[in-house]
């Protein structure tokens, strides 16, 4: 079977997407895939197909590159966007210059729209080895994916599945043109290093080596996949209703994770922390040893990269963002009771009811609080809260609604009213807890 009918079978999924959008750097591999799919446009009904091409700035010729791609792409009829992006130091230059070219791809992709990459076998090969060199997990060996969700649409490796030489051979025979970045001789680079010194050998070994290593990733993804049907099981368990159901940060029932093994725990945990943070080292793990086993009257908790888990109540809670620090001390003058009023760094909190007509304060606990009840008299607020059952991390930063020195109001515990002013209650959205949580 030909390249394009290996390509357009491929592609068979996506031909009713709104656009094909093409990644574009004008090396040997984008180019062919250009070429390739300005050929399938002659005889096969497409998408429209444009290309991105994206302007790191690292290389001295890297103007001379977005003439080149300007070039190919008038000659094939394909409209080019070219996107510059400042690239941060540090210390994977490799890595910066990848995010910030993933981030245009998200921004430019459409509702719907087929991002294509020119990944092919061999790069497979040397991401599996790069990760496994690195101590990635099995999600990490699982390599690239030949597909997945990207912004609004969709990213689409169609040709992992062929190697470079193939694709070379055929940039020969059709004679087609295109640029060599300077630093793909660089060693000192670590795919570079693999794909230099490293595969070379291997295959000259094992001349499979590289089409066994790319049919290993499918199987680890594969391996992956499982992992996480079986992951989706146990925190079905475990992920119960949370008391209040007000504060809407995530948790997990504890009891439901401590019948598992210590595998599945750590398996199930992953799952679910990914989307929250960046991951433990395996010997970090500890950590979460540390916090289950903990005693009950304990507050354990596990910081990690993109915030902390704590214990509360037989739960495991997930804190990042605002929670992660206590809420401005000062008291907040409420000028208008009629309008929400925004706590720095606490969301914010809005009246039901009448309140009196004078001068309203947000305040917190600052401790020795005193407050009367109705048809309850005198109580401690410390107590109290403690008897309501809300978590230790949310006692100091609850809302208090003073009407000049009096404490005439709690947030969210219409259960405690307040001899003063029984009608009237005080409504609190809590902050979301970090990007991407509401």
């Amino acid at each position: 079977m030909s390249l394009e009918s290996r390509l357009l079978h491929l592609l068979e999924p996506w031909l009713n997407a709104p656009a094909w959008r093409i990644a574009f750097s004008g090396g040997v591999d984008s180019t062919v895939l250009l070429h390739l799919l300005a050929r399938l446009r002659e005889r096969q009904a497409l998408p429209p197909i444009s290309a991105i091409h994206v302007h790191h700035g690292l290389q001295a010729v890297a103007d001379a590159w977005v003439t080149h791609c300007r070039a190919q792409c008038a000659a094939l009829g394909i409209p080019l966007e070219v996107r510059h992006v400042r690239v941060a130091g540090g210390a994977s230059v490799e890595r910066a210059a990848r995010e910030a070219r993933y981030a245009v791809f998200a921004e430019l992709l459409g509702e719907g729209e087929l991002l294509l990459l020119a990944q092919h076998r061999d790069d497979q090969a040397e991401t599996l080895l790069l990760r496994l060199l690195r101590g990635a997990g099995v999600r990490g060996l699982a390599a690239m994916p030949t597909s997945r969700p990207l912004a609004a649409g969709v990213l689409l490796r169609p040709l992992l599945g062929i190697s470079r030489a193939e694709l070379e051979a055929w940039a020969h025979a059709q004679q087609l043109q295109w640029v060599e970045d300077p630093s793909n001789t660089d060693i000192t680079l670590a795919r570079n290093f693999l794909r230099r010194e490293i595969l070379p050998r291997l295959s000259n070994h094992w001349p499979a080596a590289s089409a066994v290593l790319a049919r290993d990733a499918e199987q680890l993804a594969e391996a992956d996949g499982l992992l996480g049907e079986l992951a989706a099981l146990d925190l079905q368990a475990a992920d119960t209703p949370a008391q209040p159901d007000w504060l809407g940060l995530p948790s997990l029932e504890l009891a439901s994770l401590q019948v598992l093994s210590a595998a599945r725990q750590r398996n199930a945990l992953r799952h679910w922390l990914r989307p929250l943070t960046l991951l433990p080292e395996r010997e970090h793990w500890a950590g979460w040893v540390d916090l289950r086993d903990a005693g009950a009257a304990a507050t354990p908790r596990w910081r990690l990269a993109g915030g902390e888990l704590q214990r509360h109540g037989g739960r495991l809670w997930w804190l990042s963002g605002d929670w992660l620090h206590a809420p401005e001390g000062r008291a907040i003058d409420w000028l208008d009771p009629a309008q929400p009023l925004e706590l720095p760094g606490n969301g914010r909190v809005w009246l039901d009811g009448q309140p009196p007509a004078m001068p309203l304060q947000v305040r917190y606990r600052q401790g020795g609080e005193m407050l009367e009840l109705l048809g309850r008299g005198h109580r401690d607020l410390k107590r109290l809260l403690q008897e309501s059952g809300l978590p230790p991390f949310v006692r100091g930063r609850l809302p208090l609604l003073y009407a000049g020195s009096q404490l005439i109001a709690l947030a969210n515990l219409p259960q405690l009213k307040l001899a003063a002013r029984a009608g009237l209650q005080l409504h609190w959205q809590p902050p979301t807890g970090g990007p991407g949580l509401s």
